[in-house]
């Protein structure tokens, strides 16, 4: 597998980070504060319990870092690896109070984390050996768009836009309120940043010649059959970029990439990714003194 990009700078999910514990922690954890001596120091391994791609072991490092900066985060395993159950994927040693305070934050981001580059490494099996790109979308948890896109990229995707702000992507709506099809694309055109291409969605091959002749850079060719993307492929797909989206799932997404589209979008990978089975087990011989 292709490394992942380097995970997002922590600035970009910090508060996250901090909302997630401070949901969870609030004033203390009650039940080891009355069942474990404060004292007691003892390690910890987080371990993969089925199948699956490892991401966010920076972000766990994070948590147990943010909840007691003295434990001591060990990562066996590396974003991106496969890896099957009963593999460590990392060992925390310190105070357990600690480590048991941190754990079921750590695991929520990397159980989510994982499950996206897992799910996304599926749909990148399904297809290989054509020339299609898989790319994600916007669809993400609010908040989490930085650590979804880097669990795609981590599972062996391309990342699409970030946001409203980085790319140009004129669908249905904008067309509507524009008053047509051209006119939003002209639009675009005329006052788009140069760095920006210009993307338009379209439902046939009428409306794409229609895009194509008003200077779109790309088109999204939006909940069509294999027949209709073959058609408008082989009339554009050398003058034009050509991306499917819309309804694509595992069973699907080979045809789609066999009619010649570019690239393929699928919402489904941030989300409806299920989240993976991990665990954090204490060590047998943390015992108390």
């Amino acid at each position: 597998m292709t490394p992942p990009r380097h995970s997002p700078a922590l600035q970009e999910w910090r508060s996250l980070l901090e909302r997630a514990l401070a949901e969870d922690i609030g004033s203390g954890d009650v039940t080891s504060k009355l069942t474990i001596p404060e004292s007691l120091q003892g390690t910890a391994v987080i371990e993969a319990r089925q199948d699956l791609i490892v991401c966010g072991l920076e972000v766990a490092r994070e948590v147990f870092a943010a909840v007691d900066p003295t434990l001591r985060f060990e990562a066996i395993a590396s974003d991106g690896e496969c890896v099957r159950p009963g593999t460590i994927l990392a060992r925390i040693a310190g105070s357990m109070r600690s480590i048991l305070a941190a754990e079921r934050t750590a695991l929520n981001f990397l159980q989510r984390l994982s499950g996206v580059a897992t799910l996304t490494q599926k749909y990148v099996d399904q297809i290989a050996g054509t020339s299609t790109k898989l790319v994600d979308t916007r669809k993400t948890l609010p908040g989490w768009r930085a650590l979804d896109k880097y669990a795609v990229a981590t599972g062996g995707g391309t990342n699409h836009r970030i946001g409203l702000y980085d790319g140009i992507l004129i669908k249905d709506n904008h067309i509507a309120a524009a008053g047509s099809l051209a006119r939003a694309v002209q639009a675009a055109k005329t006052g788009a940043p140069k760095h920006l291409r210009v993307q338009v969605e379209v439902e046939s091959l009428e409306q794409a010649q229609i895009a194509l002749e008003a200077g779109a850079d790309s088109l999204l060719l939006d909940n069509q059959t294999p027949e209709s993307l073959t058609a408008i492929c082989k009339a554009l797909r050398d003058r034009i970029e050509l991306e499917a989206s819309g309804g694509v799932t595992l069973a699907n997404i080979r045809a789609i990439a066999e009619t010649g589209v570019h690239r393929i979008s699928v919402g489904a990978l941030t989300h409806s990714a299920p989240a993976v089975d991990i665990a954090l087990e204490i060590a047998l011989d943390t015992r108390p003194a």
